[in-house]
Order: structure tokens, then C-alpha cells, then sequence
């Protein structure tokens, strides 16, 4: 499932053909996702100018000028695709197509189906079911080492599913989680409660660096991640530890033969990877 990186990576690429345009065709080729989408979809968006092309953690938040939010989630396999000239012939999985004001055509493909696309009150978002309870954005100014520690205090689960929780921080997923946990070398079966002063901080950092090491490389492309130019994400090759498992570890001085190299586990269902030796 895409993470804040991937999100944001989309964001950035939308919100240049999209603000400030106007929304002069909308339309949806089939009646939902994964959940139905708004009634009267299309109708509704047609006609709108687009002020903001915002993210609040794995969410997209398309603001337009009624007062309504359009609100993304991209699920397992969506993704959108933007072409300034004529695009090819539409594909099967190209379930809602948006085209502005100058031409532009914006597709969203998701062969999967788990992504969704609703319509909010944009005063109404704070209190929105999906995003009431999301903690701090960890790129932004609310974050830090100390809010990390208040968020944990307490949390006798593992660090890794902790972290996992968006009421902690907001956008992480398995790749990001596992990632900064190796690189602030904690185990990410430490309990959470136990992660406080100089490991916070350390914590902190290394969520900070990950995230925008991966947003500088276009987020991770491993199954279906594109860019809305059709990119790839290039992040996978810099993993340290996330999908390697039995290899070594990046900077590895541990004696493979003996710890067997990265090794993977599974925690509440999902894999987890880290290095035993650097990793306490």
C-alpha cells in the first residue's frame, strides 16, 4: 500500500495541472471502488475550479471552490496518470477521468479496486471519520522527538506496530517503519513505552531522514507504484533492510554465518525486517 512518500509524490505531481483549474469534464466509468462512489460523481465535479491539491497522511485532499473536499485513497494498486496531449486509448482499469479547463487529463487507474474516492465538507474534515484521529504529519513542525515519546508513553506493544498506528504518526507504513527502525537501530520488538530521550530522538531523526530520502527518489516503486508521469519510484534500491531478507545489512560488519543476515518475522500478520545485531 503506498506510504506518505508515495502519496506525497503524487501530490506533487498533480498540483500543477490541477490548481487553479477548472474541472471542465469529470467522469466516472463504473459506480464505485471500493466503496460506491458519491452519488451524481461526476455531475458534482464538473464545472469546479480546484483551489488546493492537499495530503493528511496516506489521503490526498483535493480542495474545490464549492466547499467540498474530494478525498483519495490510492489503496493496493491505484494510481493516476496525467497527460497534457492526447493519451492512449483508455484502459480497462481506468476508472475515473478528469480533464481541466487547458486540456489536461487526469486518469485514475486501480486494477484492484481497494482505493476510494469520496466527497467531503471541507470545515468538516477535522472531524471526519478518516482523519479525526491521525496524529502529527512527521515531516511538519508538530513533530518531534518529544512528541514521539508522548505519543509512545505508556504503549507496551511492539515499536513496530506502534508505529504503524496513524494515531502515532501520521502516512508511516511496513517499508518506512522498518527502514528508520534500522536506522535508528531499534528492535522493532523493543516495547514501544521503552523508546524515550536519546532513543526518541534517534527514532525521530531517522523517520525524518527515511521519508525524505524517499520523497527525493520519487517513493518506492515494489509492485504497483508509479508517478503520474508513469515513473518509477526509485527508493527500493537504497532499502537497508526492507524485502532483504538472509542478506546483509547496509554498512554490515555482522558475521552473516552466524546471525544469518537480515532476518524476517511476522508481527500481528505483517513481515518484518531487521538486522539482530544492530537492531536492540
Amino acid at each position: 500500500m503506498p506510504e506518505l512518500p508515495e502519496v506525497e509524490t503524487v501530490r506533487r505531481a498533480l498540483a500543477p495541472v490541477l490548481e487553479g483549474r477548472i474541472l471542465a469534464r469529470a467522469v466516472a466509468r463504473r459506480p464505485d471502488l471500493r466503496f460506491p462512489l458519491p452519488e451524481d460523481f461526476g455531475q458534482r465535479l464538473t464545472g469546479r475550479t480546484v483551489r488546493k491539491v492537499g495530503r493528511r497522511a496516506k489521503y490526498l485532499l483535493v480542495e474545490l471552490d464549492d466547499g467540498t473536499t474530494l478525498i483519495c485513497h490510492l489503496g493496493m494498486s491505484g494510481s493516476f496518470r496525467i497527460y497534457e496531449n492526447d493519451g492512449p486509448v483508455l484502459a480497462k482499469h481506468e476508472h475515473v477521468i478528469l480533464t481541466t479547463d487547458q486540456g489536461v487529463e487526469i486518469r485514475y487507474n486501480d486494477p484492484r479496486r481497494f482505493g476510494f474516492m469520496l466527497l467531503a465538507e471541507a470545515d468538516q474534515l477535522a472531524s471526519h471519520a478518516l482523519l479525526r484521529d491521525i496524529g502529527p504529519e512527521p515531516l511538519g513542525a508538530d513533530f518531534n522527538a518529544s512528541v514521539l515519546a508522548f505519543a509512545l508513553k505508556g504503549r507496551n506493544s511492539p515499536i513496530k506496530m506502534a508505529l504503524l498506528d496513524q494515531s502515532v504518526v501520521a502516512g508511516l507504513g511496513n517499508i518506512y517503519v522498518s527502514e528508520a527502525l534500522f536506522q535508528a537501530g531499534i528492535s522493532p520488538k523493543r516495547k514501544a513505552a521503552t523508546i524515550a530521550g536519546g532513543r526518541a530522538e534517534k527514532l525521530y531523526q531517522a523517520i525524518v531522514d527515511v521519508l525524505r530520502r524517499a520523497l527525493a527518489a520519487g517513493g518506492s516503486s515494489i509492485n504497483d507504484h508509479r508517478q503520474p508521469s508513469g515513473e518509477l519510484g526509485y527508493f527500493q534500491h537504497s532499502f537497508g533492510v526492507y524485502g532483504r531478507t538472509g542478506e546483509a545489512c547496509s554498512g554490515c560488519d555482522c558475521d552473516i554465518a552466524c546471525t544469518g543476515g537480515i532476518r524476517r518475522i511476522q508481527q500481528a500478520g505483517r513481515s518484518t525486517f531487521y538486522c539482530t545485531k544492530r537492531q536492540r
